[in-house]
């Protein structure tokens, strides 16, 4: 009876353990964003395509790993006429740079949900160091990732010519993201 009952004891807990790290990305629930300032008005957009891993337990955030690919293409910049500015040469180039990449390097436990996350992020084929706070909880069965940065896009190479001044076109922009996991227990 004794074994029995270990073993049932195990059953019940396991499911436990395998919801103790997350992993596989839900797309169609995650979101990437962005707010731009065009002659101080705020403007928001985001992508509609992008992949992503991620290896994440919250018991051992600092073992965190991830590394999202954005199709720059898939840009909703509010028109037809702004996603089609936005992809040619001045701007995306997305000819020539059609993905943009984060790879997750570091996180840092801040407390209550909050964690300092370092990575790198490349657009245009110029990669720079980004350090941001990002959120993490649990609910319905999947891990939720918030979170925001700023990027200064000329470091970037994006917007030049005339969009190159920031008086018109400013020169940081807010990226903002919601990553939604699910459990590794869930790959199959």
């Amino acid at each position: 009876m004794k074994r029995f009952s270990i073993f049932v004891l195990c059953l019940l807990l396991a499911p436990v353990a395998w919801a103790a790290g997350y992993g596989p990305l839900v797309i169609e629930r995650s979101s990437i964003g962005f707010v731009s300032k065009q002659m101080g008005v705020s403007v928001e957009g985001g992508f509609r395509r992008f992949t992503g891993q991620l290896d994440f337990d919250p018991a051992h955030p600092e073992k965190a790993r991830a590394r999202i690919d954005i199709d720059l293409a898939s840009v909703d910049a509010g028109s037809v006429e702004a996603n089609n500015e936005v992809v040619g040469k001045d701007w995306f180039f997305v000819r020539q740079f059609p993905t943009a990449r984060f790879d997750m390097r570091r996180v840092k436990v801040l407390g209550n949900g909050l964690f300092e996350v370092q990575g790198m992020l490349t657009i245009r084929n110029v990669t720079q160091e980004m350090v941001t706070r990002a959120s993490f909880h649990q609910a319905a069965g999947l891990g939720f990732f918030t979170g925001n940065f700023i990027i200064k896009r000329l470091a970037f190479g994006i917007g030049e010519g005339a969009w190159g001044d920031p008086s018109v076109v400013a020169d940081e922009v807010k990226v903002i993201f919601v990553l939604v996991a699910k459990p590794l227990a869930s790959q199959k």
